[in-house]
């Protein structure tokens, strides 16, 4: 079976992804995806959160986001209902951290009756955007201390502060700050010894409430040589005993399942032999299914070979 915890549409991302939610959905279907996790990003609360694609007309960009999550929420609804013959839907969400005060906004935003779990992520350093351009990346380094060594014990610092605020089920891109480094390959554990030990530390909260890392397909259609996490914080995060689930990130049709196959044998070179996923408790649209409430959600384990089997006919 094929599925992914992480994708978005531009019918909810304007600007930052492409496409319907439901032509996504039913490119999914058409791959054979059995599972898949909506998650798109969730509304910011300050105008000094807004991407520069924002910023023609500040106040209405902002005063958009809250409405438009209440519309995906609905929508992702009618499509979970609507598809369950053919695909088992979640719906998640985005998280962001862009500041602690986050923590409760998400917190609530997850408390919905339709919201099955969100993926915490990190996508900013001091409240600066790290994968936006390299600019941005250049003042959050700046905004660090002036060095990328700083920038990346930042970005594990408030990194934690999500782990330990949040728990969140899965951790999205967890070594997002290497997209765009110098040197996104290095060894972290020779060259910054303090940073991996921030690491390893923030590794073993995840390990400590059963959380888990998504194999995250898409820093290799960015052009990192590996996906999220690098092999060596997988590796780690493998002797911990950790968890992995498996997402494309994808930001429209054309992205959906991008490099899976490549994923796949990254994990089995690291003697992954599972993946894990999530199914509804009751599917949604069985009878007997109360609406208001949320689901119970059951951890699901899904062969990595299973996945590959139907990878090998796309």
């Amino acid at each position: 079976m094929a599925f992914t915890m992480h994708s978005h549409s531009g019918q909810f991302c304007p600007g930052h992804a492409k496409d319907q939610l439901e032509d996504i959905i039913k490119h999914a279907i058409s791959l054979g995806y059995t599972t898949m996790g909506l998650t798109e990003h969730m509304p910011r609360t300050s105008l000094e959160d807004l991407y520069p694609e924002e910023l023609d007309d500040p106040e209405a960009s902002l005063a958009v986001l809250f409405p438009r999550h209440e519309a995906y929420l609905q929508e992702a609804r009618r499509l979970q209902l609507k598809y369950a013959p053919q695909i088992h839907i979640l719906i998640g969400f985005e998280g962001e951290f862009l500041r602690p005060a986050y923590a409760s906004l998400v917190t609530n935003l997850a408390a919905h009756p339709s919201v099955d779990y969100f993926v915490g992520s990190l996508h900013h350093v001091n409240a600066v955007p790290i994968d936006y351009d390299t600019s941005y990346y250049a003042k959050a380094i700046t905004s660090a201390g002036g060095t990328e060594e700083a920038a990346y014990a930042r970005y594990y610092d408030q990194q934690h502060a999500m782990l330990t605020s949040l728990h969140p089920r899965v951790v999205g891109h967890f070594d997002l700050i290497r997209l765009l480094s110098s040197s996104p390959s290095r060894d972290i554990r020779a060259e910054w010894p303090a940073v991996w030990e921030k690491i390893v530390r923030n590794l073993a909260v995840v390990a400590s409430y059963g959380g888990w890392l998504e194999c995250n397909s898409s820093a290799l259609r960015k052009g990192l040589a590996e996906p999220y996490p690098s092999g060596q914080i997988a590796a780690e995060w493998i002797r911990l005993g950790g968890r992995f689930t498996l997402s494309d990130d994808s930001h429209g049709v054309a992205q959906v399942g991008t490099n899976y196959g490549r994923a796949l044998d990254f994990l089995s070179g690291l003697g992954v032999t599972s993946l894990w996923t999530l199914r509804r408790d009751p599917h949604p649209g069985v009878e007997g299914e109360e609406g208001g409430r949320k689901a119970e959600l059951v951890e699901e384990e899904v062969s990595l070979e299973s996945v590959r089997a139907v990878v090998s006919k796309w």
